[in-house]
């Protein structure tokens, strides 16, 4: 490929992108493509980072589940429309198009609440309506099966048979709201079932609550839903090398979701960063050919810095591990490694984590008109002057 069909010639593009695109070019790795790819994929935001998982049930919910959000920053989004503002000015600072994530406490129920197992599509049409109008890509959902007088012993697993049948038929109509959110937005919708029932010690009886997950597992996914609208998919995320186990599980299933956070000690629920274990997370996807079969969604919540910080700092990081992906040199790689030449394929490793990734971030964020560099901090602290500090 010629250099004027991979770096296309423009004034408005800085010298170090294109000196950056020559130097990629050099190693066989088409930056266009890259960007092409980078822009194509969406990241599903976590709408619980601008509240702490809170949630519009009742005011001031205290969390139960194992669930923790450390701090109690300024300006934490209070209602509905205080975290539709906050998200507004999230997505303007991320390039590219991507996706929200909800919870089921974040229904709209227009002072008419109902329990959790008979939330209905209704009761989130005012998400779609805001989503629609602001051209999300889509909408993902998760049943709440924490927070709630009925969990703090179990849900699907507990004893009590009333109790499972509430959380079975508040997964079920999670699921229904899932594949209506696929058919109303025309992406496919990701349900992610999570639940926070285990013991805290070591058990005597293992295998009664696992039969009764199971059971209860079993009449949740009993209706059969449009694939097209919607995935049913596992959690994970990168407290341990999760990068690993990508390639081996998509042999057996069809699809997976990350819920890509970051662990620090024993807990791992922190603002996402481009460290080695994301980037691993990434190259994985990348070199396996498997972002097709992939729903890269974002699970943290960080109440100690900014929360807007927190939610574009995290998103960003996980687009740049996704395009220094991308910008491996993947066919010389490839061909090393199918020779057997490993002193090449080590070369080619080392000499790729110099190449010069800020100047193609900086480009994409350019094309798409977010700010580059810490230009994003800027509107965040002018944000949270007039805005968030008078919350």
């Amino acid at each position: 490929m010629s250099k004027s069909s991979s770096v296309k010639s423009s004034a408005t593009r800085s010298r170090a992108f294109v000196a950056a695109a020559e130097a990629y070019q050099a190693l066989g790795v088409d930056v266009e493509a890259a960007l092409a790819t980078l822009a194509a994929t969406p990241i599903s935001l976590h709408c619980w980072q601008g509240d702490d998982v809170g949630g519009f049930e009742k005011a001031d919910a205290t969390l139960t589940g194992g669930i923790q959000a450390t701090g109690n920053y300024p300006g934490k989004a209070r209602t509905i429309e205080q975290l539709r503002q906050d998200l507004d000015l999230v997505y303007k600072l991320l390039p590219g198009r991507h996706r929200l994530n909800l919870h089921a406490i974040y229904a709209d129920f227009a002072g008419k609440p109902v329990d959790r197992d008979a939330i209905e599509p209704k009761h989130f049409a005012s998400w779609v309506d805001w989503a629609q109008a602001r051209g999300l890509h889509g909408l993902d959902f998760n049943p709440s099966n924490f927070s709630h007088a009925l969990s703090a012993e179990g849900t699907l697993s507990h004893p009590d048979a009333k109790i499972r049948d509430f959380w079975i038929a508040h997964c079920a109509a999670s699921r229904r709201i899932g594949a209506h959110f696929g058919k109303k937005m025309g992406t496919r919708t990701v349900t992610n079932v999570w639940i926070p029932d285990g013991s805290k010690d070591t058990p005597f009886d293992r295998a009664a609550p696992r039969a009764r997950l199971a059971a209860s597992l079993e009449k949740v996914f009993a209706e059969k839903l449009n694939a097209k609208h919607h995935l049913d998919a596992g959690h994970f995320h990168p407290t341990e090398s999760l990068a690993d186990k990508i390639s081996s599980v998509l042999q057996f299933a069809p699809a997976l979701l990350l819920h890509v956070s970051r662990g620090v000690r024993w807990d791992s629920d922190h603002v996402v960063t481009c460290d080695d274990p994301t980037r691993a997370i990434f190259e994985e996807l990348v070199r396996g050919d498997f972002l097709g079969r992939t729903a890269i969604g974002l699970d943290y919540f960080d109440a100690s810095i900014n929360r807007i910080a927190a939610w574009v700092i995290g998103t960003r990081a996980a687009q740049k591990a996704l395009l220094a992906a991308l910008l491996e040199p993947a066919a010389q790689l490839r061909a090393a490694e199918k020779s057997g030449d490993h002193a090449l394929r080590l070369a080619l490793f080392e000499e790729s984590r110099a190449l010069p990734l800020g100047p193609v971030w900086d480009e994409f964020c350019r094309r798409h008109n977010t700010p580059a560099g810490l230009g994003f901090m800027t509107e965040i602290a002018a944000y949270e002057k007039t805005v968030l500090s008078k919350r």
